[in-house]
C-alpha cells in the first residue's frame, strides 16, 4: 500500500508468539500501552493464513476503542523469526510453512493496512532502548531474553542492528541456548546456583566478543533476577528489562511509526 501517513501519537502494536497473539495501542510519547491488551491464542496449526486471520481480529478489536489511531494508520507486528526485508528466514514456535514467506505482504493483504514486521526480540530491544532500561545509553547495548530459547537484540547508540542471533552462538560445542536458556534450567533441574554458572559462561563469552556498555535481561525469568544476577561477575553492567511483557508490542509499534515517518 505504502501511502503517506499523517504524524501520529498512537500506533497499534501486535506481538505474535507461539501460544498467543496479543496487541495494544501504544502511546509513542511514553512507550506505554493504553488500556488493556487484547490477546487471542495462536491457532494450531499456526499457518500463515490462520495466523493472519487472528492478527486481523486483534487489530479489528483494538480499532474499535476510543483512543485507537485512524483506520488507515500502519500497524507494527513482531514475529518469532529472522525477518529480512519483510520475509521470514526461519520459524521459531510457528509452523514451518512460514519459512521464506513474505510476512509483510501476507499481513498487509489480510489487514488492509500498511504494516511493518520485525523480529520479536529486536522489537523488545528497541522498546527498552527508547523507553526502558537502555534509554540514553551510548555505545552497544545487548538485550538478552531468557525463555524457551535465548533471544537477543543489538542496539548501538539507540539504533537497532537487526537479526543478531546470539542465542545460537556455539559455546563448548553446543548451541548456547540449549544450555543457558530458562527452559534448559527447568529441563536439567538446575538450582539457581548451578544455572548462574552456565549464565556466567555465556555472558562472559558474549562480553568478550562485543564489549557492550550494558546487558539488559528480559524474558519471564527476569522476574527472578535476584536469584542469579548477583552471582554473575562481569565488567559490564547487567540489569533487568523494564517494559516486561509489553516490550514486543511497544517495539513493534515504534518501528512502524519510525518506518512510516510518523515519528523520529
Amino acid at each position: 500500500m505504502s501511502k503517506k501517513h499523517s504524524p501520529a501519537t498512537t500506533v497499534i502494536g501486535i506481538d505474535i508468539g507461539g501460544t498467543g497473539i496479543k496487541g495494544g495501542i501504544v502511546d509513542l510519547e511514553t512507550g506505554t500501552v493504553l488500556g488493556e491488551r487484547f490477546r487471542i491464542p495462536t491457532p494450531t496449526p499456526s499457518t500463515p493464513q490462520a495466523v493472519a486471520k487472528v492478527v486481523k481480529a486483534v487489530v479489528d478489536e483494538l480499532s474499535t476503542r476510543s483512543n485507537a489511531p485512524s483506520d488507515d494508520a500502519p500497524v507494527g507486528i513482531t514475529f518469532p523469526a529472522i525477518i529480512s526485508h519483510g520475509v521470514a528466514r526461519s520459524a521459531a514456535n510457528v509452523d514451518e510453512s512460514w519459512i521464506d514467506a513474505d510476512v509483510d505482504e501476507i499481513f498487509t493483504k489480510e489487514i488492509g493496512r500498511d504494516v511493518q514486521v520485525m523480529n520479536d526480540a529486536d522489537a523488545a530491544g528497541l522498546a527498552e532502548a527508547r523507553y526502558g532500561a537502555g534509554q540514553g545509553v551510548k555505545g552497544t547495548v545487548l538485550v538478552i531474553t531468557l525463555g524457551t530459547g535465548i533471544g537477543s537484540a543489538f542496539i548501538y547508540d539507540g539504533k537497532l542492528v537487526p537479526n543478531v542471533e546470539l542465542g545460537h552462538l556455539e559455546l563448548d560445542g553446543f548451541d548456547a541456548e540449549t544450555k543457558a536458556s530458562a527452559s534448559a534450567r527447568e529441563r536439567d533441574e538446575l538450582s539457581w546456583d548451578e544455572y548462574a554458572v552456565r549464565l556466567q559462561r555465556y555472558f562472559s563469552h558474549v562480553e568478550f566478543l562485543f564489549s557492550p556498555e550494558l546487558f539488559i535481561i528480559g524474558g519471564g525469568i527476569s522476574k527472578r533476577s535476584e536469584d542469579y544476577l548477583p552471582q554473575l561477575k562481569l565488567r559490564t553492567k547487567i540489569i533487568t528489562a523494564e517494559l516486561k511483557n509489553n516490550a514486543g508490542i511497544v517495539g513493534g509499534a515504534l518501528q512502524a511509526a519510525v518506518h512510516f515517518k510518523l515519528t523520529k
